[in-house]
């Protein structure tokens, strides 16, 4: 059986390298790269303006979650591989560990950040949170 391997893919510069990492380091895994689209980052986007109507948080957040896994795909696609691509909606870090304990992933990849300024202070890190909680290895990229 193939070693699986999870990579939260955000599209930050840090996921495309979290990804890059696992596609050169691991040439026999089967990959999935997970995309969780955070409600809490849809109500910070309505209160500043970001998004004009509450009811389309869903549909840009699709959207834009649409365009951040074909970025994956093409990352793939550029070190001659396949990916499969996942979206989730909830708190990222859970819904990381929660998909890999559900899909028994071997591995689980991640950049050392996604977020910065007050959402990192506020929210806290991603990556530290799947760190401490994952029952597999998880390989941080900086």
């Amino acid at each position: 059986m193939a070693h699986t391997v999870l990579v939260a893919f955000d599209g930050s510069p840090l996921a495309e390298r979290a990804l890059d990492h696992a596609l050169t380091s691991m040439p026999d895994a089967e990959f999935t790269a997970i995309h969780v689209i955070n409600p809490v980052d849809v109500i910070v986007a309505v209160e500043t303006g970001g998004l004009p109507v509450a009811e389309d948080w869903y549909e840009t957040a699709q959207d834009q979650a649409d365009t951040i896994q074909t970025v994956a795909s093409e990352l793939a696609a550029a070190h001659n591989r396949t990916i499969k691509t996942v979206t989730e909606i909830g708190r990222p870090a859970r819904t990381i560990l929660q998909y890999a304990r559900d899909n028994n992933i071997d591995q689980l990849v991640i950049g050392s950040h996604g977020r910065s300024g007050i959402n990192r202070a506020l929210l806290g890190s991603v990556a530290e949170t799947v760190a401490r909680r994952a029952r597999v290895p998880v390989t941080i990229v900086r």
